[in-house]
């Protein structure tokens, strides 16, 4: 079974997510814990906790399928040990905000090596990070996300996550989001039916389906390689509807978030029905 929703705003307060997701006729979502543009927060209340798990019990949501997203701030690949410092705290109180709010998953961006160290150094720093925060916490799941590659953001290639994941010591508690945007600007393409098949099957030889904790359903704005991360509408971008039609009809994707962050909010509620009328009867 297809579990679909949308990267909804918390504005109000988390517990505000599910609702609005519900108003979508979402069965997932994702929101941010706290401000993504900011390093602190208030310390999430017992009240604004017990509200969050009492609408998602109500909206019929399972924590499997909710895939909260961290700060845009945070770069645990950053070259500078006291900025990474500041970016690994960071990422843990992400992971304990998830932790206390009963969810499974935190969605991340690999991080950036600022073309001051190598691809292999960055990845390492990525994975110490990684351990450190695994074990400074427990239960959630720290999902990697694939990156168009634009700048010297690491993780647009397969073998980057597979690198990650290797050298993080519980791998029970790492996983991957695949991005179709980031997917296909990063040179893999999923247009026909020939070439998902191929970038699937690189997926499954490099990383493995075993990783994959969720996905997140974007057109592009940008040509297949390009780089460059630019979200479209489904249906309105270079890679058009078919690939998004496969997704829907490929078993391997069932029961895990599958999550819009296309660029007008006002059309996800018809985003989310286009989706499930790819889905066989």
């Amino acid at each position: 079974m297809k579990y679909i929703g949308a990267h909804v705003s918390a504005a109000g307060g988390v517990a505000n997510a599910p609702l609005r997701a519900r108003a979508l006729g979402a069965k997932a979502f994702a929101l941010f814990t706290k401000n993504q543009r900011q390093w602190r927060a208030k310390d999430l209340s017992n009240e604004e906790i017990a509200a969050f798990k009492r609408n998602i019990a109500d909206c019929g949501f399972k924590p499997k399928h909710i895939l909260p997203h961290d700060s845009y701030l945070i770069n645990l690949a950053h070259p500078e040990i006291d900025k990474r410092e500041k970016s690994i705290a960071a990422f843990i109180d992400e992971m304990e905000r998830c932790q206390a709010l009963g969810l499974e998953l935190l969605n991340f961006h690999p991080g950036s090596t600022l073309n001051r160290i190598s691809d292999e150094e960055g990845i390492s720093l990525i994975a110490k990070a990684l351990n450190l925060a695994l074990k400074k916490t427990a239960k959630v799941t720290a999902v990697i996300e694939n990156t168009a590659g634009q700048g010297s953001n690491l993780g647009h290639r397969f073998e980057h996550l597979a690198a990650i994941i290797e050298q993080v010591e519980d791998q029970s508690r790492i996983g991957v989001c695949l991005d179709t945007c980031h997917t296909f600007a990063a040179g893999y393409d999923l247009q026909t039916p020939e070439t998902y098949t191929r970038t699937m099957q690189e997926f499954e030889r490099i990383i493995g389906f075993s990783y994959l904790k969720g996905v997140h359903l974007n057109d592009a704005k940008v040509t297949l390689g390009s780089r460059v991360d630019r979200h479209h509408s489904l249906g309105q971008g270079l890679l058009g509807l078919e690939p998004f039609r496969l997704l829907m009809q490929d078993p391997r994707l069932d029961d895990i978030p599958l999550i819009l962050e296309t660029i007008d909010d006002q059309l996800w509620a018809a985003e989310i029905a286009l989706l499930y009328s790819f889905i066989p009867a």
